[in-house]
């Protein structure tokens, strides 16, 4: 069974916002959620330590996220970046409780993931820790705290208008913070996650920016019209700047037209081989397999209700290299869109 990287998993948003104890079985944390109707995925989950044991994916891109909105915002967050910020070190809170009993390892360098890597046992899952929006950073003394305890790569934007970058559904470059975010991320040598910026914003930082960027969770407009996904122009930029594509599982981004509450997987065919879809209009475009690679985005706020149906959790994420066989990929590719080409990426780009 293949090693698996995903590299974009919010284990800690759903500890701590769905209050769902990762430590159990998908089943128990289902029936936990059984009879709650307060987010549309009770019940639904997809993600434990025991699914991604199971489906040896040994190592995550684990998110912190909370985001700063205005007044009359119709996106859920925090009315200030001071709650914003006490909220995401709660979910770092909880990553040290899971570090301490075994279910995590945090990796910050290189010579951590070789280890970890080394010592993988099908146990202890390796984690390289992401900011999903920088909404929560108040400033940078801020930054330099969350790099210190192992920040490695940030997202500037997530949804709509941000503190230091406008996202999805968004428009506009960088505001000044955001610009001096990104001075301060080359410093560090952070990873710059594209996912979730804008057009503007896109161009923007890819222009300002001379240190390693990749996007952890994004798929094709071409393949599913939005400015969500990555235009065919923006992909190729991405590759020439040595970047790796994770496909992610959410099928409003597989299916074209998907409406909320009503669209189910079944009913438009959205299956595993949509996300293979994705992952060879990549490889199409790059003519080859280095760029591509998993960001599932499971649980990600949904669950079964919105993913591909024939997965029953994480651990199915194996049969995208079935899929892949079927499709002519070979074993080096299979092994490359499943662990090399993420782990390829963070040997260049951790710190020593």
């Amino acid at each position: 069974m293949r090693l698996i990287v995903d590299a974009h998993l919010d284990l800690s948003m759903n500890a701590m916002e769905w209050n769902r104890d990762l430590r159990l079985s998908i089943d128990e944390i289902r029936a936990r959620e059984y009879r709650m109707k307060d987010k549309p995925d009770r019940g639904k989950a997809t993600v434990s330590f025991e699914a991604l044991r199971k489906g040896n994916v040994g190592l995550v891109v684990a998110t912190q996220i909370a985001r700063v909105v205005g007044k009359g915002s119709a996106l859920p967050g925090w009315s200030s970046p001071e709650q914003a910020w006490a909220h995401t070190q709660s979910q770092w809170a909880w990553y040290k409780l899971m570090q301490e009993q075994g279910h995590l390892r945090l990796i910050t360098n290189k010579k951590e993931l070789d280890i970890h890597l080394s010592k993988w046992d099908g146990h202890t899952i390796g984690m390289i820790l992401s900011l999903e929006g920088a909404d929560s950073l108040i400033g940078l003394e801020e930054f330099e705290k969350a790099y210190s305890y192992g920040l490695r790569a940030i997202g500037p934007g997530h949804y709509g208008p941000g503190r230091y970058a406008n996202g999805t559904d968004g428009s506009g470059k960088l505001n000044e913070a955001g610009i001096q975010l990104l001075k301060a991320m080359e410093k560090k040598g952070l990873i710059l996650d594209a996912t979730h910026l804008n057009d503007d914003a896109f161009w923007d930082a890819l222009d300002r920016y001379n240190g390693p960027i990749w996007a952890s969770h994004n798929n094709c407009r071409a393949l599913v019209p939005h400015n969500r996904q990555f235009s065919d122009e923006m992909i190729k930029a991405l590759i020439q700047r040595g970047a790796v594509i994770g496909a992610a599982l959410d099928a409003w981004m597989l299916i074209p037209n998907w409406e909320r509450g009503k669209s189910t997987p079944k009913s438009t065919g959205c299956t595993l081989e949509k996300v293979v879809d994705q992952m060879d209009h990549i490889c199409q475009i790059a003519g080859n397999t280095l760029h591509v690679g998993l960001g599932t985005d499971l649980d990600g706020g949904f669950g079964k209700e919105q993913c591909p149906s024939d997965l029953e959790d994480i651990s199915d994420l194996q049969k995208i290299f079935e899929i892949l066989s079927k499709r002519g990929y070979t074993a080096e590719d299979c092994d490359r869109m499943a662990h090399d080409n993420w782990l390829r990426f963070l040997k260049n780009a951790l710190p020593t």
